[in-house]
């Protein structure tokens, strides 16, 4: 077929190596029959939110896993069905969706809230971007929620990133507080299974939810989530093995079908900048890494500079030193030298622990028991999921951290090498 051409010859009309690029988007949310293996899932949630699409009262639910388990499209998928349902129903639904990462604060998600609202029904009234206090926003909440909408499911979206949890108490009290008739469902999404031993008191007991546990998908559901992406290229344009390879590296780390779909996109984006026709595995294995150094500062992307640094001693202890596992104590010694190079102030051994305890729930390290006889006692052993170079690479993204050593300049230190050693000076 003669490729089309347009009015600008700088640019191609014709994409050689993508279809339907939107079915790779991380925010896309696919039809019913592109979702695998979360069938019990959909059914859980639609069972807490589902009374809405009935004019009644719905529950509401945290939701918890591991990155890339489907959390985030599973609740899209069921609060759209839900709101399509109660319409059907002569119920006027609406469905908010707020990203905790970006709005992080209780006034950016309730501006986020109101202006979504707004978008939605045409209201009249000004809602400011800045300079207003967080209750304005509310207040334009509710009233747009008594004028327009007899119930509304909203989606708070790594809500542990919100730098307070009073969203939840006011969303959930709203009626018993009059401020508005309107029935009000609230799916809160998180990576940190520990997230509700945060929440105050009060607001735990007003926010009254239940809590559902996604795992990560096997080896076989990612083969087929990732068969379900192909018509996002050109016909032709995937060799033969691709699926299987981008399947079985995520499956093999961490189950994750966000990075699977992400080395897909990553693969074919490779092959169009080298002027490839076809996306081979050799593109997959060079996306794998780029995808994983991107999930990596994606995971510490809203960690402090200690967890970046903790994650570091234990990636320069395994470069350096040749072994694969480490104590708390051996990577304790080795960041407070690293504290020294970057002028930081090293926080306690114990709230280094911590901090690799985080690390351990978000799948970027392992930690085991084990025992060191009568003499030692039992001790945590540390390790990297990731090629140590991933996470050196990953915490270097971060502008403050630049100056730390390299993989290249850690590979060449002596393995004999103490903290003092690893001084800034001699890798320059």
């Amino acid at each position: 077929m003669a490729e089309q051409t347009s009015g600008d010859p700088l640019f191609r009309s014709h994409d050689p190596i993508f279809n339907r690029k939107e079915l790779l988007h991380v925010g896309h949310v696919p039809d019913e029959d592109r979702i695998v293996g979360r069938d019990d899932e959909i059914q859980s949630v639609a069972a807490e939110v589902g009374a809405i699409t009935r004019g009644d009262p719905p529950n509401n639910v945290m939701i918890y896993g591991k990155t890339g388990t489907g959390k985030s499209l599973i609740s899209r998928h069921v609060a759209t069905r839900a709101q399509d349902a109660a319409r059907s129903n002569e119920i006027d639904c609406a469905v908010l969706y707020v990203d905790c990462s970006e709005a992080n604060t209780e006034t950016r998600a309730t501006r986020q809230l109101a202006l979504n609202l707004k978008e939605q029904t045409g209201y009249q009234q000004n809602i400011p971007l800045r300079g207003v206090g967080t209750m304005e926003y509310y207040q334009h909440i509710w009233e747009i929620l008594e004028d327009c909408f007899d119930a509304v499911i909203v989606i708070l979206d790594e809500i542990d990133k919100l730098d307070n949890s009073n969203i939840l108490m006011q969303l959930s009290r709203a009626r018993e507080a009059q401020k508005t008739d309107t029935y009000i469902g609230v799916i809160g999404i998180s990576n940190k299974v520990q997230y509700r031993e945060t929440l105050d008191e009060r607001i735990d007991s007003s926010f009254g939810h239940r809590e559902l546990f996604f795992h990560p998908y096997d080896a076989s559901q990612l083969r087929e989530i990732m068969r379900n992406r192909e018509d996002a290229f050109q016909p032709g344009v995937l060799e033969g093995g691709t699926i299987e390879l981008c399947a079985a590296l995520a499956a093999k780390k961490h189950g994750d079908a966000r990075k699977a779909i992400e080395i897909l996109k990553e693969a074919g984006e490779l092959a169009r900048r080298t002027g490839s026709e076809t996306v081979s595995e050799a593109h997959i294995k060079q996306a794998q890494e780029v995808a994983e150094i991107n999930r990596i500062e994606e995971l510490t992307s809203g960690a402090t500079v200690h967890a970046k640094l903790a994650l570091y001693a234990l990636a320069s202890r395994i470069i350096t030193g040749g072994r694969e596992t480490y104590k708390t104590r051996e990577i304790y010694e080795r960041y407070v030298g690293i504290c020294e190079l970057v002028a930081n102030d090293p926080i306690t051994e114990n709230g280094l622990y911590r901090q690799l305890k985080e690390q351990a729930f978000l799948g970027v390290i392992e930690s085991e028991k084990t025992g060191g006889g009568r003499s030692q006692g039992s001790y945590l052993l540390h390790r990297l999921v990731t090629d140590p170079k991933h996470i050196v690479k990953a915490v270097r993204r971060d502008s403050s951290l630049e100056e730390l050593p390299t993989y290249d300049q850690l590979h060449e230190t002596s393995p004999s090498a103490t903290n003092r050693e690893l001084d800034l000076d001699s890798f320059s």
